[in-house]
């Protein structure tokens, strides 16, 4: 069946924008396409730094006729009404149109029937294209004629457009002014053709194509590999490749080969030297003037070091086997390192403790204060943090704390601001400072997020979460909460943050009075109208928590029935209570009392509507008529303070486990016991029992919630 081609030709690209436009561009003539009734079997999007394609297959060469109906307003209606249902089906792009009156069970009606045509498919795609084409979301755009209306993420050169192996007749036009658009010119619209060219530099000239696979080969052939993904395997196989022959390792980072795959079209991989007058730099200074400015890869050598050499991806051959591009890159980066080695030797002329004082004039928030402020709210909660951290010595926290946003004042942080933290920590050895101190200034700001390393380290730790927390308590308190998808502080990745930092460290930490005493160190900073509420804050910890748990394969329910009990601040307790009741639900027993749980929930609810009664008595043992239910009551009397027991000592697995002694008495009781019975008091002392159960289940989380 036909196949349609789209070719965009414009300036290049930027790499972080390309694959969101690429799938973008796909969306956006699909969507038309379907509203369109054509259908197709497959469509594939492809971009490189100056081209944006896109290859629909299986289209057919005519839309389908289709008949619309649509039903109108009453005969004898105003005329009002009448005048408007004919304005909204006016059609110009239907045939054999008609207002007819029928009859149906309600009366009779004005009915509007047309025939719409089967129309050329080639006819259908020119418009359709220019309105995805126009639709196309860019972050930022550009204009780049005086007279243009319509922007593009950089000036938009060529287009190609073919169907079923011909030209189609897209005219796009820069401005859309429509007295001017009516009469474009010449110099505003671009033409599409079936004409393409390769790389820029090595294949200009233009060349036709019949079809996405000649498309493709003679892309190929034009020095362009067209797909992203290959582009990114070819610099990553090939970059190894040159590392393995100099004896050295290509240091992982898929990111870095992503980046490099959106600025080349024709990927070539070279090999420079960094001079050995700048190895004794800390490599993460030399490893981020690289990959940061450069979007150089680094190398490690056999002993796990950082080698004198890096990975650099050209896009062009040259007659000399890049030798002057080598030296060209060699030239930039030694004045790059020139810079960080001057900042590195003027760094280490100050301590960090004599840096700290400058912190006052820097703000951290508007409605928070200074840097200075924030150290000092800091260091008092980092010390609260270390009683509740084995082995967080209060005197290093206390040190750590005072020093960790020092190196934010150094020159090095100020060319290269990845590094906050990172010199810090170097800076601090320097000034003889303990390793654990150091390494907690390092440590303070991780994890960034999801993938990053947790700290493991008691000082780190304390620091960590201090550092986080009180961020999260001021921003809440001035009412800086993040809203939807704008989180413009990274509040959401604090929490996460401050989740890792006690899960993976397996951290008693009770948040709630945490959460009290940061804020106590704020004062009188924050919303008059509205206190701060730990509440507030736990809630969102609990949706972050929900989030995590929920990656790691958990179910987010069984989280809001233990979180919904409240008063439940510390995570790994509260982890621990999940994953007992997770496995207690995973069995038969926990599965059928769950049922048994509804069940019970729901007739009590039912009743209690009914009747406008609560139904919370302690049921009356003398009552109990039928022997399931002396049964049942007798085994809740036995197995309440055997759960309470269980759960005082954090024994969730016993808990649920003395619950699932309840399925057999409660199955029993549905089987042979009616509760509403005729008889009022025995009715309401099976209500008050059904009741029981419940509440003894929801001793050990809130049933209520839990999905099945």
């Amino acid at each position: 069946m036909p196949e349609l081609l789209l070719e965009l030709l414009s300036e290049e690209i930027p790499a972080r924008m390309q694959a969101k436009a690429a799938e973008d561009l796909k969306r956006l003539v699909t969507e038309r396409l379907k509203q369109a009734r054509l259908e197709y079997s497959d469509a594939r999007a492809f971009v490189t730094p100056r081209r944006l394609a896109l290859v629909v297959d299986g289209l057919p060469k005519e839309t389908p006729p289709d008949r619309e109906i649509r039903k109108g307003p009453r005969v004898g209606s105003s005329q009002q009404a009448i005048d408007g249902f004919l304005r909204s089906v006016a059609r110009t792009n239907v045939d054999d149109q008609d207002i007819k009156i029928r009859e149906i069970e309600k009366g009779k009606f004005y009915f509007f029937e047309a025939l719409i045509a089967a129309k050329d498919t080639s006819r259908e795609l020119p418009t359709l294209l220019q309105d995805a084409i126009d639709a196309l979301p860019w972050p930022k755009s550009m204009r780049w004629k005086e007279e243009q209306t319509q922007g593009w993420v950089r000036p938009l050169h060529d287009i190609l457009a073919i169907f079923d192996g011909k030209k189609l007749d897209l005219e796009y036009n820069l401005i859309h002014i429509p007295a001017v658009a009516a009469h474009p010119s010449e110099d505003n619209t671009i033409f599409a053709s079936n004409e393409t060219t390769g790389h820029r530099f090595l294949a200009p000239e233009p060349f036709t194509v019949k079809n996405f696979a000649d498309y493709q080969k003679k892309l190929r052939a034009a020095y362009v590999v067209l797909d992203a993904a290959e582009r990114e395997k070819i610099i990553r196989e090939r970059a190894e490749k040159r590392a393995a022959k100099e004896g050295l390792t290509l240091k992982p980072d898929d990111a870095l080969v992503a980046e490099n795959a959106g600025m080349v079209e024709w990927p070539v991989i070279l090999m420079g030297k960094i001079g050995e007058s700048f190895m004794d730099l800390p490599p993460e200074v030399l490893t981020t003037a690289m990959r940061t400015h450069q979007k150089y890869f680094s190398l490690i050598d056999k002993h796990g070091k950082l080698a004198p050499r890096f990975i650099l991806v050209s896009n062009i051959e040259t007659k000399d086997k890049g030798k002057t591009i080598v030296a060209g890159n060699e030239r930039v980066l030694r004045a790059r390192l020139a810079d960080a080695k001057f900042f590195w030797d003027q760094d280490r002329k100050e301590s960090l403790a004599s840096r700290a004082p400058a912190l006052r004039r820097i703000v951290f928030h508007a409605k928070l204060g200074s840097l200075d402020e924030k150290i000092d709210r800091v260091q008092a909660l980092a010390v609260e943090i270390a009683a509740h951290v084995p082995g967080a010595g209060k005197d290093q926290v206390r040190s750590a704390a005072r020093l960790c946003k020092a190196d934010l004042t150094t020159g090095m942080v100020g060319e290269f601001p990845d590094l906050q933290g990172v010199m810090g920590r170097y800076y601090a050895l320097h000034d003889g400072e303990k390793p654990e101190v150091a390494d907690a200034i390092g440590e303070h700001y991780a994890p960034r997020g999801p993938r990053d390393r947790c700290p493991s380290a008691p000082v780190s730790v304390a620091l960590a979460l201090a550092d986080k927390i009180d961020s999260l308590v001021g921003f809440f308190a001035i009412g800086e909460k993040p809203t939807g998808s704008k989180d413009p502080f990274a509040l959401r990745r604090a929490a996460l943050g401050v989740i890792r930092l006690i899960l993976e460290n397996g951290l008693r930490l009770p948040l709630f009075p945490i959460f009290v005493k940061a804020r106590e160190l704020y004062g009188a900073i924050g919303e008059r109208n509205r206190p701060f509420q730990p509440g507030d804050l736990l809630a969102f910890f609990e949706d972050r928590l929900k989030v995590h748990l929920r990656e790691k394969g958990s179910r987010h329910d069984l989280i809001s029935a233990v979180f919904s009990m409240g008063n439940e601040d510390d995570l790994v307790r509260l982890l621990s209570r999940i994953n007992a009741l997770e496995a207690f639900l995973g069995s038969d027993d926990g599965a059928n009392l769950l049922i048994a749980y509804k069940r019970s929930s729901n007739i009590v609810r039912i009743e209690e509507n009914r009747d406008k009664a609560r139904y919370s008595e302690e049921p009356v043992s003398g009552r109990l008529d039928q022997e399931e239910e002396r049964a049942l009551f007798t085994r809740i009397i036995e197995i309440e303070p055997v759960a309470e027991a269980a759960l005082a000592n954090e024994d969730f697995t016993g808990a649920m486990a003395a619950l699932a002694r309840l399925r057999t008495p409660v199955d029993a009781f549905f089987d042979k016991v009616t509760v509403n019975c005729e008889e009022a008091e025995l009715r309401r002392n099976r209500l008050n029992l059904l009741a029981r159960v419940r509440k003894t289940l929801d001793r050990v989380a809130d049933f209520s919630r839990i999905e099945g």
